[in-house]
């Protein structure tokens, strides 16, 4: 089997509902779509969700990158041989982990429709759905309790909050959430690296009786020392986001007992093959696992899917990239009902794209 062509289309998508992190606010995205099509006529596809601050990447640069290795690296190529083509380009655009993201779940789509099988199941099959929880960005009480009320309408027995801006206006919107949800409802906090030491250390302990499931990226990536001083210091599962990009960052946070918990997203590590090394390293340290996203297509957050399904200590999922983007180009993949996202029984990863 050989790669006969590569063809790629960036996608700029509006987000019917804008949000806000502790250090942006995000109005659209641009999502790059790749297509890869064997001699045998078997189509793979592909996603790439570039994010400055996050994968150091600009939708430019991927397309730039995408251009020069799609002929170079992948045309007659073997798509099966997913292990040889990525380490290849892992050492010449280690610095475009969505691209190699992108490349990645392609392969991978072709490898299950090739033999007619899902891929959850090919990478393990170790469950058949997985509750996501669903995000609620930087906000004022009032309008924060309101998007809790029409989750909760929706199905939703997960909500992640986000904050890091300020400590005490994050102490209250959790407070005032768990009062309007009752005592069922998991609440995840996310201060996107905003947080101080101490600042991580009074929000656990001014919202210790409400019982919050985990607290993701207190302190900044750069200082891992904090981050090991705030899950040495507090009794909340602490997880790692931003501070880990890579299998070295993985071994260095399992090293180091710096967290309890870690987040895997495929664009920021590169894929499916990349991620799957990642998460045996946390197993073998004993961490549980979260896969997450970015604003992504229904396509990208598919392939998060069928990585979570595959692996036993992945508990966790924060796959609601896909909800506000307009006019996403992609269909199919996955179904969500009462907040637990179930795939399609379809070969590789179940999606199509309407171009």
């Amino acid at each position: 089997m050989r790669i006969k062509s590569v063809d790629f289309y960036p996608c700029q998508m509006q987000l019917s509902e804008p949000y806000t992190i502790a250090y942006e606010s995000i109005d659209q995205v641009v999502n790059i779509f790749l297509r890869i099509k064997t001699e045998e006529g078997l189509e793979g596809l592909g996603c790439a969700a570039p994010d400055l601050a996050v994968t150091g990447e600009t939708p430019e640069s991927v397309l730039s990158a995408l251009s020069k290795v799609a002929e170079s690296e992948l045309k007659g190529k073997d798509p099966l041989r997913i292990a040889k083509i990525q380490e290849r380009l892992k050492k010449i655009i280690v610095e475009y982990p969505s691209l190699r993201a992108a490349i990645d779940m392609a392969l991978y789509d072709i490898i299950g429709k090739n033999a007619g099988i899902p891929l959850w199941k090919i990478l393990g099959g170790y469950r058949s759905r997985i509750r996501t929880s669903i995000t609620i960005g930087i906000l004022p009480v009032k309008e924060s309790l309101e998007h809790a009320d029409r989750f909760l309408k929706e199905g939703f027995e997960s909500l992640k909050i986000k904050g890091g801006r300020n400590v005490d206006e994050d102490i209250e919107r959790m407070i005032r959430i768990r009062e309007r949800t009752g005592p069922k409802i998991e609440l995840r906090f996310d201060a996107n690296q905003g947080y101080s030491v101490e600042d991580a250390l009074k929000f656990v302990d001014q919202t210790r009786g409400i019982n919050i499931e985990l607290l993701e990226q207190p302190t900044p990536k750069g200082q891992p020392e904090q981050l090991g001083r705030v899950t040495k210091s507090v009794p909340v599962p602490v997880m790692a986001d931003e501070s880990l990009m890579d299998l070295r960052d993985a071994y260095r946070l399992a090293k180091h007992d710096l967290v309890d918990m870690v987040n895997i997203k495929l664009m920021k590590v590169g894929g499916i093959y990349e991620a799957l090394h990642i998460n045996s390293v946390a197993r073998a340290a004993n961490l549980e696992v979260m896969v997450g996203c970015m604003d992504e297509s229904v396509l990208a957050i598919a392939a998060g899917l069928h990585f979570a399904l595959a692996r036993p200590n992945v508990m966790y999922a924060d796959l609601d990239g896909h909800l506000d983007l307009i006019n996403d180009p992609a269909e199919g993949g996955f179904t969500i009902k009462n907040g637990y996202m179930y795939p399609l029984e379809k070969p590789g990863l179940g999606v199509s794209l309407r171009f």
